[in-house]
């Protein structure tokens, strides 16, 4: 076989690996570290808005499943959190709009606005639950997004279990492929690049 033979098989054999990493770490996540059933708050993990400033289906879907969850008296507060987009639209505070024209309250309402990824989110939320003197959190997001979220939560030093947003619009299998291939090379990144290159103390 020529260099450029050996070369191609070398790299499909990197890729392959790689993803079955990926897949296998993604598969065994952590989906809670306790076995609470009420938190001190809901995180609710952020999505970007679209272009004019609105939540997108993925980002309604997020605040609307934490919204039940707070009525439902899973905890008495919301975090949400996410920083500014491409759009210049911060994620954390139109996801709060959101969540006050459903009818929850300012008072249970917590911002955080710097978070640029979900490395920060978790970092940034739980600096906010140690301020306030809470320790517990339910997690939410759309679901292909929690294996990974779960991986980060963990190294985190609060009590936290992971809970799904159901879609809001009817997912069609190309839609669903696309998102889990995103996730799965997003979960690469994280295991071989950000866990050690994007600590944060929260």
């Amino acid at each position: 076989m020529g260099w450029k033979v050996r070369l191609s098989l070398l790299a499909c054999a990197v890729f392959i690996g790689l993803f079955s990493w990926a897949a296998i770490a993604r598969y065994t996540a952590p989906v809670s570290n306790t076995s609470l059933s009420r938190f001190d708050a809901i995180i609710v993990l952020g999505s970007p808005a679209d272009r004019d400033g609105n939540p997108t289906p993925m980002q309604l879907s997020r605040v609307n499943e934490a919204v039940r969850e707070y009525e439902r008296g899973v905890a008495p507060r919301l975090i949400v959190t996410g920083g500014s987009t491409r759009a210049g639209f911060v994620e954390a505070e139109v996801m709060a709009r959101t969540a006050k024209a459903e009818g929850i309250p300012d008072s249970a309402i917590f911002e955080e606005t710097q978070a640029l990824d979900t490395i920060h989110n978790a970092c940034y939320s739980a600096r906010i639950m140690k301020s306030h003197g809470w320790h517990s959190a339910e997690v939410v997001s759309v679901a292909e997004h929690l294996p990974r979220a779960g991986l980060i939560f963990e190294r985190t030093p609060i009590d936290w279990r992971v809970h799904a947003a159901p879609p809001l619009t009817p997912q069609n299998s190309a839609r669903e492929i696309f998102a889990t291939t995103m996730e799965m090379v997003k979960t690469v990144r994280y295991l071989i690049w950000a866990r050690q290159m994007e600590q944060c103390q929260p």
